[in-house]
């Protein structure tokens, strides 16, 4: 697979098809000496378990791993805190609302998307929700479901940082 930089042909700043590698994360344009590093984009992933043991978990309505399981969450927008990416991204996705959240762990990934591989940091929170009875479906995710910890199989987890994580959650409880 090529480097995700290798789709950037032309400057960002001045239009210049001079824009080269300048090392592994970066390209400089020759003209106007412009450099763009490509940093990955931050992602949450809530981790929502009930009072009954069950793990919230959605099914993806749409490419990548259309089809497969998902845990909710998705990248951050700009001006947002953590906090606000988590919350906003978990309501859009199941209608409920996060009371708590406390960080877990990290893992890096690769998302890919219109034909462009994007680097991408997903941080991983348990998270509290405030009434399970408002939840539903929406946004990208096709299906919300609960499934006992005892019945989750991780290789149904379509996106590779989501199916680590819930194979690290697994081992940890």
């Amino acid at each position: 697979m090529a480097h995700p930089l290798s789709k950037f042909a032309f400057c960002p700043a001045c239009g210049s098809r001079r824009f080269m590698d300048n090392d592994e994360k970066s390209r400089r344009c020759a003209d106007c000496s412009f450099v763009y590093y490509l940093n990955p984009s931050s992602a949450y992933v809530a981790v929502i378990v009930d009072d009954n043991g069950r793990l919230l978990v959605e099914r993806r309505g749409y490419e990548p791993a259309k089809g497969m399981l998902d845990l909710p969450g998705g990248f951050a927008d700009m001006d947002e805190t953590v906090e606000e990416g988590l919350s906003r991204e978990v309501l859009e996705e199941t209608g409920l609302e996060v009371v708590s959240a406390e960080y877990l762990f990290s893992l890096p990934n690769e998302y890919h998307f219109s034909d462009f591989t994007i680097p991408t940091l997903d941080l991983f929170f348990r998270c509290k929700v405030s009434d399970i009875s408002a939840l539903h479906a929406g946004d990208d995710a096709a299906e919300c479901l609960w499934i006992p910890l005892d019945e989750v199989d991780p290789s149904l987890f379509g996106l590779s940082s989501i199916r680590r994580g819930v194979e690290r959650l697994l081992t940890q409880r």
